[in-house]
């Protein structure tokens, strides 16, 4: 990810965009073993070695690996005494995502812009530096116990940012041919989705792109509803769900459960090429939800002319919906850790600008069958 200011084009003119955001700089999870985990996310997603920080960088708290893959940054980050307060994150929450992190312009003028229209200080801005340069960063906090932090790295040449040095590793798996992050998905509790879709709105300058019902999201025991967040230039997109009544309890509340609070539910990442990419991570160990082979009987009536061709769409289990700019093709992981909690999804986009609203059904079918097996229906 280039390092300099870029002049974006606004795609979503009703958004205020007073920050600007250029783009997600990291997504940060606290894990109970970082560098296990760092192992897992190479092997099985195809990431790379890019920087690392702990002892012997002289952080006595934590030690933190990150790993890159085109255009997306992971940071895993794990306590290594008794007493950091990660410990406590980890106990109430398991594996998860603590810090989504903004790329902006100007860290300290986002931090006094979202502060100012009521945003919850997480950290004030504050400045690190060594031979390569300085990085303004600052936070604050949204749902749960997520931040996210305004990343401010125009003055900085390094590998990553200060308190890192590079981490060169002789096991880099070939990459799976992920881009992006194109969005990430937040679970919140009852009646609170608005909350925070205000939030969004007037503390952030996003502007919402669609909505779901429970109409639109609900099988015959489960349902939720969902609206879609986005920032002026389209870079960052923030699905917001809360659960609906159901006859069973719904994928947001086994999440809500297990996780103990709102939090990240999934990050989806792009590919320029889902059929290889699906087919590289399967062969990698990655485990993704089982779609009955009837979903594919009828579903070019419903989405129309592809380019692919349905055998190996159908052999993966991959979904395909259109809007009316084009149609899309996504599949998602099962959770990557014990708890129910954080997945991935994998998304190819020709054209769509939609969410896969004609596989809600689908999806949600595949994600109970899980629950039932995990006797959580």
């Amino acid at each position: 990810m280039s390092t300099q200011t870029q002049d974006i084009p606004k795609v979503f003119p009703e958004a205020e965009d007073f920050l600007p955001i250029n783009g997600t700089d990291y997504v940060e999870l606290y894990v109970g073993n970082a560098k296990q985990a760092a192992h897992f996310y190479k092997t099985a997603f195809g990431f790379q070695s890019l920087a690392y920080s702990g002892l012997e960088t002289g952080d006595k708290e934590k030690t933190s690996y990150v790993l890159q893959q085109g255009k997306i940054r992971l940071i895993l980050t794990s306590p290594i005494t008794k007493d950091s307060p990660i410990n406590d994150h980890l106990r109430k929450h398991g594996d998860g995502v603590k810090n989504v992190a903004l790329w902006v312009d100007d860290a300290r003028k986002s931090f006094e812009e979202t502060t100012k229209r009521g945003a919850e200080v997480a950290f004030e801005p504050y400045v690190i530096n060594d031979k390569d340069g300085e990085v303004v960063l600052a936070g604050i906090k949204t749902y749960g116990e997520t931040i996210h932090v305004f990343v401010e790295r125009k003055n900085y040449k390094g590998t990553f940012m200060p308190g890192f040095r590079e981490w060169k590793s002789h096991y880099n798996p070939p990459s799976a041919g992920l881009k992006y992050i194109d969005h990430m998905v937040g679970n919140v509790g009852w009646n609170e989705m608005n909350k925070w879709v205000d939030f969004y709105k007037n503390v952030m300058g996003f502007a919402q792109l669609v909505s779901f019902d429970d109409k639109d999201i609900s099988t015959d025991y489960t349902a939720l509803m969902s609206k879609v967040m986005t920032n002026g230039n389209g870079r960052i997109k923030f699905p917001i769900n809360e659960p609906a009544k159901g006859k069973k309890k719904s994928q947001i509340e086994e999440y809500i459960d297990f996780y103990n609070g709102a939090g990240v539910q999934h990050i989806a990442v792009a590919t320029d090429d889902i059929i290889t990419t699906v087919k590289q991570l399967v062969a990698n160990g990655v485990e993704f939800l089982y779609v009955p082979d009837t979903y594919y009987d009828d579903v070019l009536d419903r989405v129309g002319k592809i380019d692919e061709d349905l055998e190996p769409l159908s052999a993966l289990g991959i979904l395909i919906d259109r809007d009316d700019e084009g149609y899309l093709l996504q599949l998602f992981t099962k959770p990557v850790s014990d708890r129910p909690t954080l997945f991935f999804e994998i998304i190819q986009r020709k054209g769509a600008k939609s969410f896969g609203k004609g596989n809600f059904k689908a999806l949600f079918e595949a994600i109970e069958r899980e629950q039932d097996n995990r006797g959580t229906l």
